[in-house]
């Protein structure tokens, strides 16, 4: 199944938005569907990241997924 990740992100004094459609296995996501989002969109941030020539003001302001599940701390937790 694929899930609709935005991601808002700070680099280079910039806030900026991303967003893209992600494929994660169906099986995961019914068993825990914010955790299964959010290890997708760390590992998006991170090609994001290393796109920007890794900022080193880059951070994370927002994650969210399917419109409306704010998934941010669980982004945060997985870099931890």
């Amino acid at each position: 199944m694929n899930i609709n990740i935005k991601v808002y992100l700070h680099a280079k004094g910039t806030k900026f938005l991303q967003s893209g459609s992600f494929p994660v296995p169906n099986a995961d996501f019914k068993k825990e569907p914010d955790w299964t989002a959010a290890i997708a969109a760390y590992e998006w941030i991170q090609q994001i990241k290393n796109n920007y020539a890794a900022s080193e003001d880059f951070r994370i302001d927002q994650v969210v997924y399917n419109d409306d599940n704010d998934i941010t701390k669980l982004v945060k937790k997985c870099k931890a």
